[in-house]
């Protein structure tokens, strides 16, 4: 991989994890600051179900912020965009699609397969 692409996917997880923190900031202000009190049974439904939606897409992301932190590490020792499995690179295009994966599109395949015959 050249030193281009290396920057641009190392400035694509600072800004990653940037937004990730302050989503999640944001979420811990909202959930604090917001203390709103339905005497309509609906209204309280349906303000339950988008806290828990909400909270489970924080919980999506905050599993997502070791394995950002693992990439810039990955880009900071050289192995940044090498399979775990075969070692062969992995393509930009799988990258930019997810920039933290350690596997390449045919190794991911082979895995999923044999989770899928490991479940039948």
């Amino acid at each position: 991989m050249n030193p281009q692409d290396l920057d641009y996917f190392e400035k694509l997880l600072k800004d990653t994890l940037h937004d990730l923190t302050q989503r999640g900031s944001e979420a811990i202000d909202e959930m604090t600051d917001n203390r709103e009190v339905h005497a309509d049974p609906t209204d309280r439904a349906t303000m339950e179900t988008d806290r828990a939606t909400m909270l489970r897409l924080r919980d999506r992301e905050r599993k997502l912020i070791p394995k950002v932190h693992e990439a810039l590490a990955r880009i900071q020792n050289g192995t940044y965009g090498l399979c775990d499995d075969c070692g062969e690179e992995i393509s930009i295009e799988r990258l930019k699609a997810r920039p933290v994966t350690t596997l390449c599109i045919k190794c991911k395949n082979l895995r999923e397969q044999e989770e899928q015959l490991r479940c039948e």
